[in-house]
């Protein structure tokens, strides 16, 4: 008898669960996609290509847009002989610097043996490498940036969609197409770069209930065989997904968790019972993930935040979580960011899902700002930020949640 055999009962294709599956059809963005779609017309026409700013939280269908769109774009592009499409698209996870990206690009344009070293050149030199190669390559040429919020610096999000109009191309026609996850990275560009990058601009939404719903029971026809999931389970799956900020990610990967408990029961039909098991076991991962990537200053951030929510005192503004930050930094014999640092790690921790933020407009006496509050479970998070909590100190709100053994309390430090 084989150690391993095929599983048969649960799955029909499990691949079609994962995150780089494309579907043949998007569904639950079709505004989106018609302002994306005229967007992306000049391409078609001959013309300049636009630069598109595309922002909207982590899993809201950004980056499948442009994979689906871009997908068709090429394909139609090949009826019209005057068209030369080239698509570059580059994940910016990882890169944090003009530089970065431009050597990436440079490499994207040249054969495997002509590829140029990442450090060493002046930034200058990187940009001229980077213009040859795009007028060799000639033509019309997409730029998608993904992630872009990565990115410190400024530059290429000016010198890119400026390239032709400041004389460094003769052949090529670029356009660029930046991604961002965060919602304040728009607002901290230069003036001369958002009118560069931000031609067209489109917000992404989260989904609803009903929108993840249609998603997901678009992704079981092909992932599940037929009479395998419980009449409740893929309504739970929207449902959880749309408390959990709208996030179509989350849906479908808790939707394969499910599956997959199923599997190793070695069970013929998947519940509502593995459902919620299975957001439990996620919410521990991703929480313990997420909080184990964030820097010493993050964790303070969010120790800060945590304190405040179980006071009440959230929806806050990040100018009232400065005082309890700056003090848990004292604490812990830190110096404090500045507020626009702090701003920064705030940002990341919605990125995450750990917070939720809410966009307030006041007019012109209020203004508009940000709101945030904790958005997921207390015990979690404390759990995993032990290391913190050891050294500032357990504040008063979170007493009952410590264990009482070895602890020590703000009040040591009083």
């Amino acid at each position: 008898m084989p150690l391993f055999e095929r599983d048969t009962e649960i799955y029909r294709d499990r691949d079609a669960l994962r995150e780089d599956y494309q579907p043949e059809e998007l569904v639950g963005r079709d505004e989106e996609l018609r302002t994306f779609q005229a967007a992306l017309q000049p391409v078609i026409n001959g013309e300049q290509p636009n630069n598109i700013f595309l922002y909207g939280k982590t899993g809201v269908g950004k980056t499948a847009a442009s994979r689906y769109l871009l997908s068709h774009l090429r394909e139609d592009a090949r009826r019209y002989d005057d068209i030369d499409l080239t698509v570059i698209f580059l994940n910016c996870d990882g890169l944090t610097s003009s530089y970065q990206i431009a050597t990436r690009l440079v490499n994207e344009l040249r054969s495997e043996s002509n590829q140029i070293s990442t450090t060493g050149y002046p930034l200058g030199s990187v940009y001229g490498m980077l213009w040859e190669g795009l007028d060799e390559c000639g033509g019309t040429i997409t730029v998608v940036l993904d992630e872009i919020d990565h990115v410190n610096d400024d530059s290429i999000l000016y010198q890119l969609p400026r390239a032709r109009a400041n004389g460094n191309l003769d052949n090529a026609k670029v356009g660029l197409i930046g991604i961002s996850n965060d919602f304040s990275f728009r607002d901290d560009l230069s003036p001369k770069v958002k009118s560069s990058l931000c031609e067209q601009e489109i917000h992404f939404p989260a989904y609803n209930a009903k929108n993840l719903q249609a998603i997901l029971e678009q992704r079981a026809e092909v992932a599940f065989r037929e009479e395998v999931l419980a009449d409740e389970v893929i309504p739970l799956c929207a449902a959880y997904g749309a408390k959990d900020a709208g996030d179509a990610r989350q849906s479908i990967d808790l939707l394969m968790k499910a599956g997959d408990l199923a599997r190793d029961e070695e069970t013929d039909r998947v519940t509502e019972e593995h459902v919620k098991r299975g957001r439990r076991a996620l919410e521990r991962g991703r929480i313990k993930e997420g909080i184990n990537g964030l820097t010493e200053h993050g964790h303070l951030v969010l120790y800060s935040l945590l304190t405040l929510d179980l006071e009440g005192e959230t929806p806050i503004r990040s100018r009232d979580v400065r005082p309890r930050y700056t003090r848990f930094a004292e604490l812990a014999n830190r110096d404090p960011l500045v507020p626009r640092r702090m701003r920064d790690h705030l940002s990341e921790l919605a990125m995450l899902g750990i917070v939720s933020v809410t966009e307030r407009n006041e007019g012109r006496r209020g203004g508009t700002y940000r709101e945030y509050a904790l958005d997921m479970d207390v015990e979690l998070i404390i759990s995993a930020m032990r290391d913190t909590i050891d050294l500032v100190g357990v504040h008063e709100t979170i007493d009952s949640h410590v264990n009482t053994e070895s602890k020590r309390t703000l009040d040591d430090f009083a």
